[in-house]
């Protein structure tokens, strides 16, 4: 059985804005989660492997669609495929609304939660995004 870090959260996207938004909204709706950034899928999984070696995993994974070098697909794929990491929620949070997206994050039995343009529905969809982690 994986031991989580309960109040971790790992945010893979390479867009820096991005992840900071997300990260700032979460901090103002719950001070005590940590997190951890990749920019992109290779660094993600060097940061799940280093989890692994500790066991010590984040609560969730919140990851971007489009990234350079390995995208959230592939991403997500090989975290389903590795049974140490497999349990760990996973959230695709992308511009995405493409429905072979979700139809693809469906398959894994995860969300895709497309980034909101409005601050106010940011508020929102972070919070649906928490209740992975508790």
């Amino acid at each position: 059985m994986q031991a989580t870090t309960a109040r971790t959260i790992l945010c893979v996207d390479d867009d820096a804005d991005d992840r900071d938004l997300v990260c700032n909204v979460i901090k103002k709706l719950d001070p005590s989660i940590e997190f951890v950034h990749a920019e992109n899928g290779l660094v993600a999984h060097k940061l799940l492997s280093q989890a692994k070696l500790k066991n010590e995993f984040p609560c969730l994974i919140i990851l971007d669609i489009n990234m350079p070098l390995m995208d959230g697909k592939q991403t997500l794929v090989r975290i389903k495929k590795d049974p140490s990491l497999n349990e760990i929620p996973v959230v695709m949070f992308t511009t995405s609304s493409s429905a072979l997206d979700k139809a693809f994050c469906s398959q894994y039995g995860v969300e895709l939660i497309t980034k909101p343009a409005k601050l106010a529905t940011v508020y929102t969809e972070v919070e649906r995004l928490l209740n992975y982690c508790r």
